[in-house]
């Protein structure tokens, strides 16, 4: 899988982090990335912020790590007050600043949205759509929700692990191709 944990198809932003808290009384925001690994947030930039009165560019213009995440200046904010304005939003950025992946390496943003087809017992089944993906330690899930092309209504949490469980990514045909037991 791949450096950056996205969560927004069908736009030209994703979400790369989120500001979790303020740090101290000057300004700086507490930082949790999504991006793998961790720092490679800091090497996008503009940074888009979605707040609830639209989508803002920011610059950072200093950053360090804390704790198990970091902390950072935005350009132009110098008070906790107003850094506090900034808290719980999402830090997105636009798509094309992600590095091209090789391989068999994908972006989440990329499979999400995606069909999942299981081949099981010489029988080929519609198990829903990629709602979303989960880190969990071992292995990424893919979290797939069944739906009215689907054998059932039911979400299925299938690991992604090439060659055991994903037998092929077809992003042009928009398919992912699984060896998972439809009754699991």
């Amino acid at each position: 899988m791949a450096d950056a944990r996205t969560r927004n198809k069908g736009s030209n932003l994703i979400d790369v982090g989120r500001i979790t808290a303020v740090f101290g009384i000057q300004g700086w925001v507490k930082i949790h990335s999504y991006t793998e690994p961790q720092e490679n947030l800091f090497g996008y930039g503009p940074w888009w912020l979605k707040t609830a009165r639209g989508v803002k560019p920011v610059e950072i213009d200093d950053s360090r790590p804390h704790g198990k995440g970091f902390v950072a200046h935005i350009n132009g904010v110098d008070d906790r007050d107003e850094a506090a304005l900034y808290t719980g939003v999402t830090i997105a950025v636009e798509k094309q600043l992600l590095p091209e992946l090789e391989g068999d390496d994908y972006y989440w943003h990329q499979l999400q949205g995606l069909r999942v087809v299981s081949h099981w017992d010489g029988q080929e089944y519609d198990l829903g759509t990629v709602t979303r993906l989960l880190e969990t330690g071992a292995n990424d899930v893919l979290v797939v929700q069944g739906d009215t092309q689907s054998i059932d209504q039911s979400e299925r949490l299938i690991p992604y692990v090439p060659e055991q469980y994903v037998r092929r990514v077809d992003l042009a045909a928009a398919c992912i191709e699984v060896d998972w037991d439809p009754e699991f």
